[in-house]
């Protein structure tokens, strides 16, 4: 028998389903132009994998997370820390190439969880579900010999059923039930948010891949995980929680407009930006703003490279300088 989740659309969830729509067709309508989109999906993958490795305790800062996905080592971090970030982006890649996969199987399960989990396991075996009974806190998920039965339901309710809500509910949804049943001896975590986000990508919701939810989840952890153990003490009522992960999807979408509206310009003439040029903006977001002594750092310019970074997203209102000539840092445009 399919997995059937049991909810109640209330006035409250409704009414955050129709704020959701309204800021994603506002995002998508933007003008924005093609050649941010890129700098666009890089940042979103980073903040993707630096909170989604940092609600399991993962120390790597944003900026650490950042040199990761350069490519580039961060400073002062460990080897095991830096596997779980670069086995993060590894596991976002497999989700991206796979978003329209029109069926999902066991095998893709597990190769996204061996992805993950490879080489970070405090037990069990990656891409493999798991043998022996695990506890999450108070919560005792399933019998080892009942995760296989009850995975099956649940690809069968995500391959058919899931198509007749909106991703919004069903994303929720299948994170919710992935992380119920605990199939996997470790990296459950990260596996079912990466589940969840897949789902947003299969279902067209996030068609750029601009979305960090998982920001979101990890901003006010307790939150968070009060929100999933609430839906056991309600007899497997699932309400409360699609309204946090509605909240959620509101507070994320409401962030990348403001993301696009600074990565917009309001010169009339379109600005093609340089990757350094992207780079520093994405630092300025970072940091809140910027010296010159640290832009020319962060970058590794001179004082004359880092002014002609600067001056034409100056120019274009999209920076803008505070202070005077010895203590002035660069902020973004009304931020």
């Amino acid at each position: 028998m399919a997995y059937q989740p049991r909810f109640s659309i209330t006035p409250a969830l409704l009414g955050l389903v129709e704020e959701i729509s309204a800021l994603r067709a506002r995002i998508q309508g933007a003008s924005v132009e093609l050649s941010w989109i890129p700098a666009l999906q890089k940042d979103t993958r980073t903040r993707n994998g630096h909170a989604s490795t940092a609600i399991e305790g993962n120390p790597l800062t944003l900026e650490q997370v950042r040199a990761l996905e350069e490519g580039r080592e961060p400073i002062a971090s460990e080897p095991r820390h830096r596997r779980e970030v670069t086995n993060y982006f590894a596991g976002l890649r497999y989700v991206e190439k796979h978003a329209e996969v029109p069926r999902i199987r066991h095998e893709h399960l597990f190769e996204l969880h061996r992805l993950l989990a490879h080489e970070v396991m405090d037990q069990g075996t990656a891409g493999a579900y798991r043998t022996i009974g695990v506890r999450v806190g108070d919560h005792f998920p399933p019998h080892p010999d009942d995760v296989s039965p009850l995975m099956f339901e649940l690809l069968e309710w995500w391959n058919a059923g899931s198509t007749e809500l909106s991703p919004i509910l069903s994303s929720a949804i299948l994170h919710y039930r992935f992380e119920d049943i605990h199939p996997f001896a470790d990296g459950n975590g990260r596996t079912g948010r990466a589940l969840a986000l897949w789902e947003l990508y299969r279902r067209g919701f996030d068609s750029h891949h601009l979305f960090s939810v998982d920001e979101y989840y990890w901003e006010d952890r307790p939150a968070y995980y009060a929100a999933l153990a609430q839906v056991r003490t309600a007899d497997e009522d699932l309400t409360q929680w699609l309204e946090y992960s509605a909240r959620g999807l509101v507070h994320t979408l409401a962030r990348v407009w403001q993301r696009v509206i600074r990565f917009q310009s309001s010169h009339p003439e379109k600005l093609i930006l340089s990757p350094k040029q992207e780079r520093l903006l994405g630092l300025i977001a970072d940091h809140g703003s910027l010296a010159p002594a640290e832009i020319r750092e962060h970058l590794g310019v001179s004082k004359q490279g880092a002014m002609n970074l600067l001056t034409p997203l100056l120019d274009a209102d999209l920076v803008e300088k505070r202070g005077n000539a010895k203590t002035g840092k660069y902020f973004l445009k009304g931020a």
